[in-house]
C-alpha cells in the first residue's frame, strides 16, 4: 500500500506536538499527529495539570485548618485521598478530551500508535490494526521525556515511586522521603507534607530548588522547615533496602552515611528524553545525554526533521514546547520565525509557598559581567497579602545599572505563578526601569509588590 503523504507529521501529542499540529493546520497544511499513549502527553495526563489539581486540594485543606484565623468555624476537618486523586484524574481526563476535540476541529489526522523513522521523510506507525506508512518533507519530533531512574533507586510502584505513582498512590505515606528538590520533587513534598506525611527532602546540590535565585532558595527552605519538612542538602541517597512495609535509605552527608527508615520514597532526580526506538541514530541525528541536539530553530541537522520540547533539552517546560511547536509550524508554512530564548521563559513551581522566576539570577547576571542593581520587597509590606493571610513571601528584581534593562525577576509567595507574567511581558517588550516606575499598579493587589521591588532597586521604595 502506498504511503500516505502529509505536509507535516508530528510524532507525539503533548503540549509541543498537539499545539504544533493545530498551528500547522491553521496555516493550511495537511497534518498528522502520532501518539502512542494519551493525547495531551505527560503534561495534561501525568504532569502539570493533575499535580496542580492535587495541590489545589492540599491548599484548600490547609486553609480549612486555618479557618479560625479568618473568623470561621470548621470542625472535624479531614480528607479522603482516593477522592482527592479521583478529582485530579477527572481534571486530566477532561483536558485530554479537550485536546482530542481541538485536533478534530482543526482536521488534524490523529494516529494512535508507535512511530519509527525508517528513512528520511518516512514514518512507519505500528497501530492496533497493523502498520501504516506515512511520508512528509517535514517531520517534528515531540516525543517528550520520562523520569530518570538511578541504579538501585528504581521505582517499584509499591514503596518507591516516580511522579506517576505519586499521582495515583497505592497508600498515603506516613514517613516520606523525596529524592530531588527540583519542581517535581518539591511539589510532591509540599502536597504530601500538607496532608500530614512526615516528609524528608534530600538534595545533592547545596540548596533546595537549585535552579532558582539563592535568596529564593533560602526563603523556601525556611518556609519548608517551618511546615515541618526535614531538608537535607549536599546529601545523596546511596542505596535503598526494601522490605515489607518499609524502605531503609542510606543517605550520605559530609562523608558519613546514615540509615533512615521510610514507608514511601519518591524519586524525582530529573528526566531523560524519549529518543529510543525511533531510528534517529541511523538518520544521522546527534543525541547528547538522551536529548536531540538542535539549533535555535529546532532543526536537527537532518533536512526536514525538527525536535521540540523536552526531547530537545532544557528548559523542560510545557510552555516552551508549545512555542517551539508554533515556531516550527510557521517556518514550514513559510512564515518568519522567532527563536524561543530560554532566558525569556518563566519557570513556575506550585509548592507552598509558590515560586516563580524569569531571566537571570543575581549570581548569573554577575557572572555574565553585568553591573547590576537589585531590588527586594517582602509580602509583609503589602496590604493585600496581609488581608489574604499570606504575609510570607518576597519579590526580587535585577536590573542592568547602565541601561535599566530588567535582567531577571524572582518571586516566592502566594499567587506568584500568576504574577510573574507581568515581568515576562516586560522583558519581551524590552521594558526599562523608567517604564516600570511610571506604570500604575492597581490597589490593593499583590502586583503592587512588583512595582515596589523595582523602586527598591533604585532606592525609591515607598512602603519599606
Amino acid at each position: 500500500m502506498a504511503a500516505k503523504t502529509y505536509d507535516m507529521i508530528v510524532i507525539g501529542a503533548g503540549p509541543g506536538g498537539y499545539v504544533s499540529a493545530i498551528r500547522g493546520a491553521q496555516l493550511g497544511l495537511k497534518v498528522a499527529v502520532i501518539e502512542r499513549e494519551n493525547l495531551g502527553g505527560i503534561c495534561l495526563n501525568w504532569g502539570c495539570i493533575p499535580t496542580k489539581a492535587l495541590l489545589r486540594s492540599s491548599e484548600v485543606f490547609h486553609l480549612m485548618e486555618r479557618a479560625k484565623e479568618f473568623g470561621l468555624k470548621a470542625d472535624n476537618i479531614g480528607y479522603d485521598l482516593n477522592d482527592v486523586v479521583t478529582r485530579s484524574r477527572k481534571v486530566a481526563g477532561q483536558l485530554s478530551g479537550g485536546v482530542k476535540g481541538l485536533l478534530k476541529k482543526n482536521k488534524v489526522d490523529v494516529i494512535m500508535g508507535e512511530a519509527t523513522l525508517p528513512a528520511k521523510g518516512k514514518v512507519s506507525v505500528t497501530t492496533a490494526k497493523g502498520v501504516e506508512q506515512l511520508q512528509s518533507a517535514n517531520i517534528i519530533l515531540a516525543t517528550g521525556a520520562r523520569a530518570r531512574e538511578l541504579p538501585g533507586l528504581e521505582a517499584d510502584g509499591k514503596r518507591v515511586w516516580t511522579y506517576r505513582h505519586a499521582l495515583n498512590p497505592p497508600h498515603m505515606p506516613k514517613k516520606l522521603l523525596v529524592i530531588g528538590s527540583g519542581a517535581i520533587g518539591i511539589e510532591f513534598a509540599s502536597f504530601y507534607n500538607t496532608l500530614g506525611a512526615d516528609t524528608t527532602v534530600v538534595e545533592v546540590m547545596d540548596r533546595v530548588l537549585p535552579v532558582e535565585d539563592a535568596d529564593i532558595s533560602a526563603f523556601a527552605k525556611k518556609q519548608f522547615k517551618k511546615q515541618g519538612m526535614t531538608i537535607m542538602e549536599k546529601a545523596m541517597v546511596k542505596q535503598l533496602d526494601r522490605s515489607e512495609g518499609k524502605v531503609t535509605a542510606h543517605i550520605e552527608t559530609g562523608g558519613k552515611v546514615e540509615k533512615i527508615d521510610f514507608d514511601t520514597v519518591i524519586s524525582a532526580v530529573g528526566i531523560v528524553g524519549n529518543v529510543e526506538n525511533l531510528g534517529l541514530e541511523a538518520l544521522g541525528v546527534t543525541i547528547d545525554r538522551t536529548h536531540v541536539v538542535t539549533d535555535a530553530y529546532c532543526r536537527t541537522g537532518v533536512d526536514g526533521l525538527y525536535a521540540i520540547g523536552d526531547i530537545a533539552g532544557a528548559p523542560w517546560l510545557a510552555h516552551k514546547a508549545s512555542h517551539e511547536g508554533v515556531m516550527v509550524a510557521d517556518m514550514i508554512a513559510g512564515l518568519a520565525a522567532h527563536p524561543v530564548k530560554p532566558e525569556t521563559i518563566a519557570g513556575c513551581t506550585y509548592c507552598h509557598p509558590q515560586v516563580a522566576s524569569v531571566g537571570y539570577t543575581e549570581a548569573k547576571a554577575k557572572e555574565l559581567g553585568f553591573d547590576i542593581k537589585v531590588g527586594k520587597f517582602p509580602f509583609i509590606g503589602n496590604g493585600k497579602a496581609i488581608a489574604l493571610g499570606e504575609p510570607e513571601g518576597l519579590i526580587k528584581t535585577i536590573f542592568d545599572a547602565k541601561t535599566g534593562e530588567l535582567l531577571g525577576a524572582h518571586m516566592i509567595g502566594a499567587e506568584v505563578t500568576e504574577l510573574i507574567q507581568g515581568y515576562v511581558i516586560g522583558r519581551k517588550l524590552e521594558t526599562t526601569e523608567e517604564d516600570l516606575f511610571e506604570t500604575v499598579f492597581p490597589h490593593p493587589t499583590l502586583s503592587e509588590m512588583m512595582h515596589e521591588s523595582v523602586l527598591d532597586a533604585f532606592d525609591r521604595v515607598i512602603h519599606m
